[in-house]
């Protein structure tokens, strides 16, 4: 029996996004982002925060979050948990594919 070797990481952004380039990338005002990261719901833990710096990661999930408010009329608190399904989700289908148990590719990103 083969044995396989699990390794897991993060990818580490080198370049970030200011808030302005945050704001904009997702077609929002800069009030929008400031209030979900104020709330919690947005760029939680990220180190990138404390200067107002934001990484890939955080824009895709801001981006997921705008539009399930705007598609959904979704309150930001119910967008920043669908966003976390989602985001739990893609982990889990990846950790599956990583110990070869799906052959399947994720369905695409929306």
């Amino acid at each position: 029996m083969e044995q396989q070797r699990i390794v897991s990481g993060e990818l580490i952004d080198e370049a970030t996004l200011t808030l302005e380039d945050l704001a904009r990338a997702c077609s929002v005002e800069t009030d929008w982002v400031v209030e979900r990261i104020e709330s919690g719901l947005l760029a939680d833990g990220s180190p990138y925060v404390a200067s107002w710096r934001f990484t890939s990661r955080d824009l895709t999930r801001a981006r997921r979050m705008r539009q399930l408010e705007r598609d959904f009329e979704a309150a930001p608190e119910l967008a920043a948990l669908a966003a976390d399904l989602i985001e739990e989700n893609q982990r889990l289908r990846e950790r599956l594919r990583a110990a070869g148990l799906v052959d399947d590719p994720a369905p695409p990103e929306r």
